[in-house]
């Protein structure tokens, strides 16, 4: 079953960098940002983690904790993480539980062939554990500064 808008997010753990695992009851009295990106150490999937950790402060100050999401093993997370200076955490989606349960997995076209792949995706989750805000398809240039606009209403601050 998927997540739908305005309802509780399951209470979901899964294996994540800095040898952790991430729960989203952890993060009880914030908001969370779920982000789901195709591949680690590709050119979109850093542009837009780079974007995430340049906006982290602005983040937190909307009591916003951010968490990247994609199929990469914990070895490529951890390395595409530390080689970016991430200043959040990876999860490592091998068994595609979290991709599932936002369905994000998606039939994808690249250079004419098709096969299934993460649909680059953002989810924005609310005090309560409800899911507030959903981007999907998402186009990297711009999309950061539009959920932490999002964030920091939902927190009850102007933007």
């Amino acid at each position: 079953m998927a997540v739908e808008l305005g309802k509780p997010v399951p209470d979901i753990s899964a294996p994540a960098t800095g040898d952790t695992t991430v729960t989203l009851s952890d993060f009880k009295g914030q908001q969370v940002v779920i982000y789901f990106y195709p591949k680690a150490s590709t050119p979109g999937c850093t542009t837009e983690g780079g974007d995430f950790r340049d906006r982290m402060a602005a983040f937190k100050a909307a009591n916003t904790a951010v968490v990247g999401v994609s199929r990469d093993g914990l070895r490529a997370q951890e390395n595409f993480k530390a080689k970016q200076d991430f200043n959040f955490e990876l999860i490592s989606d091998k068994d595609e539980a979290l991709c599932a349960l936002f369905d994000v997995i998606k039939l994808k076209k690249m250079y004419g062939k098709e096969h299934m792949g993460i649909e680059r995706s953002t989810f924005l989750i609310d005090k309560q554990g409800k899911l507030a805000f959903e981007w999907r398809g998402v186009k990297v240039p711009g999309h950061v500064e539009e959920v932490l606009e999002k964030a920091q209403e939902l927190d009850g601050q102007s933007g």
